[in-house]
Parts: C-alpha cells; structure tokens; sequence
C-alpha cells in the first residue's frame, strides 16, 4: 500500500451524512424502513447460503438506501466476506475505459478501508483492457456509497474498486473473467453498482427494469445488455453488472435472486419522473 495515499469521501453530507453518528443512525433508518427489510441486521451471520455477487444501488440513501438495505441485511445475516470487488459505472467522464485503483486506502465518515493490493494487482495482470487509474475514482459516486453499509455489517475487510466508463458486452465479460480468476479460493463478495431506469414514468420504469431484472435473474450477461441496448434502459450501470454475472458463473453461481425493486416515486410520491433500484444477489 502506498503510505500517505487515501481516497477522500466525494458524496458524504450529499449522498449519505456526512458524519458517523448521523450516518449510522441513516443506515438504521434504511433497514427499517417500510420499503427497505423493516428490521435491523442480526448479530451474527448464520451461514445459509453463499453469496456470490450483489447488485446494489448508488443513489443518495434517502432514495435508494431501503433498497439496498435487502442485499446487505441477507449479506450480514448469511456471510461477511474478507474481501469484496465493487464495480461502479464511471458518470464523471475521468480516467481510463477500465479503471482500477490497486493500492491505498478509501475513507467514509466511518472510517478507512484498504485496497487488497494483490488481488488488484492479479485482476489488472489478467486482463488486458483494465488500467491501473486512480483519477477515474476521485469524485465518483458509484462505489463509495456502497462503504458505509458495509463498513456497518462488516468487521474488518479489503476493496478492489474497478470504474467502467466502457461498458460493451465484451469489456464486461473481459472484466468479469479477470475478477472471477483472481478471486477463485479467496473469501470475496463481488458487488455491482447501478441504478436503472432514469426520470421517466413509473410505469415505464418498472415496466423496462423489470425486462433487465428478468435477464440478470437468468444469468445472462449477453441477454443483459442486449436487453438495455433494445428497450433504451437508461442503466448506468449495466456493465458492472454483466462483468459480475460473468465472474459469477466462474465462481459457481446458479441461481439469481431478486430482493427487492422499487423507484424514488415510491419514496417522494411523484410517480412522473423516477429512478429505479433494485437489489439483487447471485448465490452458489
């Protein structure tokens, strides 16, 4: 790890509070809210099933967060892994098409997690098309709103964060055989990053997300993005997600579960103009 070398917060006291007390008790308010799980994690994890990959939310918690409480509530109470690999869209337009920061430390309002040096540096020598790039990570959203919530379920753990700004079915699955490779035998959550359908109807919302969903339910990666690309889904993050239905296949997945869907018309009331989220985990 490079000393000295700490991703600063970009979103904290916009996206989620800014300071620990306030955002741990927004974190609880997530959980136990009517349309996130209702109930706060357990105690301890009972190791029901194996959790592979989550698809998880990146909107300011206020919108997004309930929903992405069902993915990490059935992560705290079924497993909490050593290591997980976010994948997030790149919305700022800096950095490289593939952008992966291996070495150094990330910090959030509740405290500092350090990057898995070996493990980036294994992905980037497996692949050909990621590039080691901090500046694609400066101020991108994506993964960082992922931290707190695992920052709250989890004791200690290390990152690999990968940005995507190219996000074509095959970059997603060359991203995806790279994970997938480097983190077989290794105790590793992959998490994707997205939300779906942006400011349009609800209806059309649920009606076009849940034509993406039906395809990440079937672990298709290719049927994913075609799916996007044919219905004109404005996903931000369909890459992230089809690189982490490729790797994981690799590391045993077989079936998809949704969790949870819902859209910010469900929290604001205005059904006119919405984003959807969704929650999903891929399990052995």
């Amino acid at each position: 790890m490079s000393p000295g070398k700490v991703r600063r917060p970009a979103v904290a006291g916009t996206f989620y509070a800014g300071d620990p007390v306030s955002l741990k008790r927004q974190i609880e308010e997530c959980f136990k809210s009517p349309i996130g799980p209702g109930r706060l994690p357990g105690p301890s994890p009972r190791g029901e099933k194996r959790i592979i990959s989550l698809i998880s939310p990146h909107a300011g918690y206020m919108y997004s967060g309930p929903v992405a409480a069902h993915g990490y509530l059935s992560l705290a109470e079924s497993y909490r892994p050593s290591l997980v690999i976010l994948l997030g869209p790149n919305h700022t337009g800096m950095g490289s098409g593939v952008s992966l920061m291996a070495s150094g430390i990330w910090e959030t309002p509740l405290g500092r997690v350090e990057i898995d040096e070996e493990v980036a540096r294994e992905i980037h020598r497996l692949s050909g098309i990621i590039d080691l790039d901090d500046l694609a990570h400066l101020g991108e959203h994506s993964i960082e709103v992922q931290l707190p919530f695992l920052q709250y379920i989890m004791g200690g753990f290390k990152i690999v964060p990968i940005a995507m700004m190219m996000q074509d079915l095959a970059t997603s699955r060359e991203v995806g055989r790279a994970v997938g490779e480097a983190v077989k035998g290794r105790d590793a959550l992959i998490i994707a990053s997205t939300d779906f359908t942006h400011y349009e109807s609800q209806s059309e919302a649920e009606r076009k997300d849940g034509k993406v969903i039906e395809a990440i339910l079937s672990l298709d990666e290719e049927k994913v993005i075609d799916t996007v690309y044919r219905y004109n889904v404005s996903m931000c993050g369909y890459g992230p997600v089809a690189a982490a239905v490729t790797a994981s296949k690799i590391l045993g997945a077989e079936k998809a579960t949704l969790l949870k869907y819902a859209t910010s018309g469900d929290v604001t009331g205005d059904r006119y103009q919405v984003v959807g989220y969704a929650s999903i985990e891929l399990t052995a």
